[in-house]
């Protein structure tokens, strides 16, 4: 197993080498009180910003917008604090990696459980897919233990690339509340069915990723 601090991360995504430097530029012209338990502290309130403006909805959709700004602050807070850290090396890799990761699943519960009380799609579709994305978490932890190589990213996707999905989606929810198709002469909402599609995809993603790290690591202890 690797020590943490010797981890080498993958950040392959989309917006990634945008996002650097943004977060480095935020980050020198950050003033002292600002500091990177702080920022993970922020990130944590941007999500339960995102699960009250979810929740709110049910009452008046315009709380949409509530849970995009709330998808904002989370991105700052969850994005920055690290950054933040390796530019006044002020790095901690234990304390920090264990605090992120573990202040994750708070927040991205918040995401996920906050679109299920939401009246746009069902909580167990929702739950569901946070069940996927807790799957693939472990996965992600236990390999950056196993061959030190942290993988934040799957497909050129990441989670900034997911929250500016998910904006999206609250914009279009906003426009059109209530689609529906029909399948196999069942009425099914569209966003109870593309969130199922996620929840399926993850699985699918878990199971396939566990598949092909057998295959690597079948011989490492050889």
């Amino acid at each position: 197993m690797t020590d943490v601090s010797n981890q080498k991360r993958v950040l392959r995504s989309i917006t990634s080498n945008v996002e650097k430097r943004l977060l480095i530029w935020i980050s020198e012209r950050m003033p002292a009180w600002v500091t990177p338990d702080r920022l993970t502290a922020l990130g944590i309130f941007g999500a339960g910003v995102v699960f009250t403006g979810y929740a709110l909805s049910n009452a008046e959709p315009a709380y949409l917008w509530l849970a995009t700004l709330g998808l904002a602050i989370n991105w700052l807070g969850d994005s920055a604090d690290g950054t933040l850290a390796r530019v006044r090396h002020i790095e901690r890799p234990k304390y920090g990696f264990y605090i992120d990761h573990t202040l994750d699943v708070v927040s991205e519960g918040l995401i996920f459980l906050g679109i299920g009380v939401s009246p746009y799609v069902r909580f167990d579709i929702a739950a569901l897919a946070f069940i996927g994305y807790l799957a693939m978490s472990v996965l992600v932890y236990v390999r950056a233990f196993v061959d030190g190589v942290f993988r934040i990213t799957y497909g050129r996707l990441g989670p900034t690339e997911l929250r500016i999905l998910l904006a999206a989606v609250n914009a279009i929810m906003f426009v059109w509340p209530h689609p529906t198709v029909t399948l196999a002469g069942r009425t099914v909402g569209v966003y109870d069915l593309a969130v199922g599609v996620i929840a399926i995809g993850l699985m699918a993603a878990f199971l396939g990723s566990i598949a092909k790290g057998l295959r690597e690591l079948a011989d490492a202890d050889a």
